[in-house]
């Protein structure tokens, strides 16, 4: 299903910044279209300062690049732009070639639902520079946040323990498209179900939920409310027992599960949303068991996240369901996740690669040059657990036993066996502008998600002080990017001139 056309428009080439477009106009009238580039989407540190990101988006940003056309309309905006000097800011006849555009580039990626970790490219986009320049910003859009919820959403799961999370964000998320993409990426994550129902439609995911306060609020009373509710949908009776006095609220819950059992229907639960939701919660569940409903879920909202679902399940809540909402879907506390999309290699078609580096004062903040792929070892012994991740150049791939170095702290080194199993992370996804990737569903990319979890060493998931894994550039590649930057160094007193190594 084409979910953006159906939402938006054909295309959306102009989803990107002016500058992109400005600096395609430069590459058309300095005559480069025969220049090739590398780029790759990384980013510089895990969200929520933890043990791991889980990679998501990608299948939005297929179909947006499967749907690349600058058209008519598209082009009849751009004429209209205006430079300093009144005068029309692109010329007539880039905007021909705009209209006439299409995707020729090879993209590789990491699929999604896969544990990435800082500086590991999740994309590598290579082709004609005008082109790959052009996808900088709405791949990063499009990745960027999907990442980051998916993240939080799989931190928030492994909190439940098991317990069914549910996705309660929509009226809280930043914008229209802000919720959808944070329902998709939450339900990638590990979410059980959204509130969401357009995003249940268009994504195919579950769709769950009780009722407002404002509904007991109608009523004269909370008993003729919950038996009105009870009436309406005998078979999704999830009672919002707090709007007055909460135990009495679960008293009354109880009663009108006596009226729906003795018509044949069952009481599914009751959810809490304020005060004291250890203490209620274990109330609760002593009225509910016996009044004989131990079966009946305890649904819990309120600003929830992975914090205060570890903490109230160390006080003994007896809460079996999680409604998660802005926490959630606004991937609090983080605003970003702060992915970058950098250039790592150019040539004139046919000539040898050239590796360009982006030089800073901040370690972290230094790119990594090549044609980059992510080589992800494990031990050989059962069960598979991952033991490093090697950050190499295609062009030069490691042979046999290799030493892996941490691109921010180059005096941590791991030495990866020669025997050791490893499997590449990039994928091909288009050759040529042609998709050749076969895009797995929803459900199988979730599926990946808790396989891969198994891979890692439990303590990455820790909250507070996670266990770091292994991340490191080959040596040989390690050693170029430290050439590259011992010459810009020295350019930088010859004007900035620009550093390059054959590749």
């Amino acid at each position: 299903m084409n979910t953006l056309a159906s939402l938006y428009r054909p295309s959306l080439a102009l989803l990107t910044d002016l500058y992109q477009l400005t600096m395609a106009y430069g590459y058309w009238k300095t005559g480069w279209l025969e220049r090739e580039a590398v780029f790759c989407l990384t980013f510089r540190q895990s969200p929520f300062r933890g043990g791991f990101t889980v990679a998501a988006g990608l299948a939005t940003a297929i179909d947006y690049l499967e749907n690349l056309r600058f058209t008519p309309e598209d082009t009849a905006y751009l004429a209209g732009l205006r430079g300093n000097d009144g005068r029309p800011l692109l010329a007539a006849e880039f905007l021909d070639f705009l209209g006439r555009l299409t995707l020729h580039c090879d993209i590789d990626a990491v699929p999604e639902g896969t544990i990435v970790f800082p500086h590991e490219p999740l994309v590598r986009v290579r082709g004609p520079l005008l082109e790959a320049q052009l996808l900088e910003t709405p791949l990063l859009n499009i990745l960027n946040f999907q990442t980051l919820v998916a993240t939080k959403a799989a931190r928030v799961v492994l909190a439940a323990r098991g317990d069914p999370v549910l996705e309660f964000g929509l009226r809280r998320a930043q914008g229209i498209d802000g919720a959808l993409s944070a329902s998709r990426a939450a339900y990638l994550g590990g979410c059980a179900a959204t509130s969401n129902v357009l995003a249940g439609r268009l994504y195919g995911i579950p769709v769950r939920g009780t009722h407002a306060h404002s509904w007991v609020m109608c009523f004269g009373d909370e008993l003729a409310a919950f038996r009105a509710y009870a009436g309406a949908l005998p078979n999704n009776c999830v009672l919002l027992v707090d709007t007055y006095d909460t135990l009495e609220g679960v008293r009354r819950a109880a009663a009108v599960g006596r009226e729906l059992r003795a018509r044949g229907h069952e009481l599914a639960g009751i959810r809490l949303d304020s005060g004291d939701l250890a203490g209620l919660s274990a109330e609760a569940r002593r009225i509910l068991d016996e009044a004989g409903f131990p079966d009946a879920v305890i649904l819990a909202s309120n600003d929830l996240d992975e914090y205060l679902l570890e903490s109230l399940r160390r006080k003994g809540a007896k809460i079996n369901a999680w409604g998660v909402g802005t926490r959630l879907i606004t991937g609090f506390d983080d605003a970003a996740l702060g992915g970058v999309y950098k250039l790592s290699a150019v040539r004139t078609a046919g000539q040898p690669w050239q590796d360009r580096v982006k030089v800073s004062d901040e370690t972290g903040k230094v790119s990594t040059p090549g044609i980059l792929q992510v080589r992800r070892y494990h031990g050989r012994n059962a069960p598979r657990r991952a033991i490093g991740d090697a950050i190499f150049d295609e062009e030069h791939p490691a042979q046999g036993a290799c030493t892996i170095i941490d691109p921010a702290a180059g005096t941590r080194r791991k030495a990866i066996s020669a025997a050791a199993p490893g499997e590449d992370l990039l994928v091909p996804v288009f050759r040529s502008g042609r998709r050749v990737y076969e895009l797995p569903s929803l459900e199988e990319s979730r599926r990946r998600l808790r396989a891969q979890l198994d891979l890692f060493p439990p303590g990455i998931q820790r909250l507070a002080r996670p266990y770091r894994y292994f991340v490191g550039l080959e040596a040989g590649l390690h050693e170029r990017r430290a050439q590259l930057l011992q010459r810009a160094e020295s350019s930088a007193a010859e004007g900035g001139k620009a550093v390059a190594t054959d590749n």
